[in-house]
């Protein structure tokens, strides 16, 4: 996309951060390179050090770690909130000083995970400091709860994924008291996240069929995850330790700027005073990623900037919708224009009230991305 239209699109725009993963690196060491932007990404990486090692106690260099292209392990997990956070932080003022692209003239933000707090940062609600220290000093303790925590991919290949029916099960078995096992993030209407203990995964999976009435799959996936958004956190106290850090932490009273829909409640729920509230329920209650999305596709949005070093989750979910909007109508009923039109439909609100609720997603097909890290390395700055 050229630089005059990822300007002149602003109004129908949002930013969306992404969080931890497995692999955190990204393009981040060309970034660093980049003889424009490695004395922007530096700074943020070391301000980003500075204040994990205050936290742990202990030595941290991120543009060293970058430069060196050492990817995370569960041990890094307070080092790797300082690596996220700092980079998309970075590539947002690359964006602005080498390009003249303002964050705060997009329309909306939100962020996944991790990246809901990178978002407040963005906004003005806090500085990189008071955030990162609590998160990285409650790490350790995260990271330990992941030794025995395997992550399953709970969906359905044909009807909506009976959430409750997830829920009830995830809470049947942890009653059992042989590990916790809950609901993590919901992904979209088919498909969700569960994080569990020890074999819960595996208790669920051989029970789901006989608890939920349509056939619905789990795939386990491999590595060690970190219970956030989950009540496995309680095990340790970190919801309740975070706020009493979140008491005394500065900021929190401005609304933010641009807005941000929070996955918390898949809304656009952040005043001028309430975002420690929402950062407690971020903690141990689950993502409402399908939520967000289509609360983004019915407020307008038509491009999608996605922060961060590597991002996968969130740009998958929105080709995964819009892959299933082309096969339920493009290929068969209706041509691409006409698909077009009907997604068009979304834009005005007194057709919605007389339409089906969901509408807006016929417009999921033609939401441009653009992966920042990869715009940035590919353009030539003015």
């Amino acid at each position: 996309m050229a630089i005059v239209d990822l300007k002149s699109r602003l109004l129908t725009t949002t930013v969306a951060f992404r969080g931890y993963n497995t692999t955190n690196l990204g393009r981040s060491a060309e970034c660093l390179a980049h003889p424009l932007y490695g004395p922007i990404v530096a700074r943020w990486l070391k301000e980003a050090s500075e204040h994990v090692a205050e936290a742990t106690s202990q030595k941290v260099d991120l543009v060293e770690r970058v430069r060196a292209g050492r990817e995370s392990t569960i041990e890094s997990f307070a080092e790797d909130i300082g690596l996220i956070m700092g980079m998309e932080l970075a590539q947002l003022e690359i964006l602005r000083t080498c390009f003249g692209v303002e964050y705060e003239r997009v329309r909306s933000s939100f962020g996944y995970s991790l990246g809901e707090i990178t978002a407040l940062v963005a906004s003005g609600v806090y500085d990189l400091g008071s955030v990162l220290r609590p998160l990285a000093a409650l790490a350790g303790d995260c990271a330990e709860l992941s030794h025995d925590v395997t992550m399953g991919v709970v969906f359905s290949r044909g009807p909506a994924l009976d959430f409750e029916g997830v829920d009830r099960l995830c809470l049947q078995i942890t009653t059992e008291a042989k590990g916790v096992i809950a609901v993590s993030s919901r992904l979209g209407p088919n498909a969700a996240l569960v994080l569990g203990q020890g074999t819960t995964v595996d208790r669920f999976k051989d029970r789901v069929s006989e608890e939920l009435s349509a056939p619905v799959h789990v795939r386990k996936n491999s590595g060690r995850w970190p219970p956030l958004h989950t009540p496995l956190l309680w095990q340790k106290n970190v919801p309740n330790r975070a706020g009493l850090l979140m008491q005394n932490m500065p900021g929190g009273f401005k609304t933010p700027r641009p807005t941000i829909v929070s996955l918390v409640t898949g809304k656009a729920s952040y005043n001028d005073y309430n975002s420690r509230e929402l950062m407690m329920r971020w903690l141990d209650h689950p993502l409402f990623l399908w939520d967000a999305i289509y609360e983004l596709l019915s407020g307008g949005v038509e491009v999608v900037i996605h922060v961060g070093p590597g991002p996968n989750l969130v740009p998958a979910t929105f080709k995964r919708l819009a892959d299933n909007v082309r096969g339920q109508f493009g290929a068969t009923r209706f041509s691409e224009l006409e698909l077009q039109a009907l997604g068009g439909m979304a834009r005005r609100p007194w057709l919605q009230r007389v339409l089906p609720a969901r509408v807006a997603l016929l417009r999921a097909p033609f939401v441009q991305h653009v992966v920042l890290e990869d715009w940035l390395l590919e353009m030539k700055p003015a």
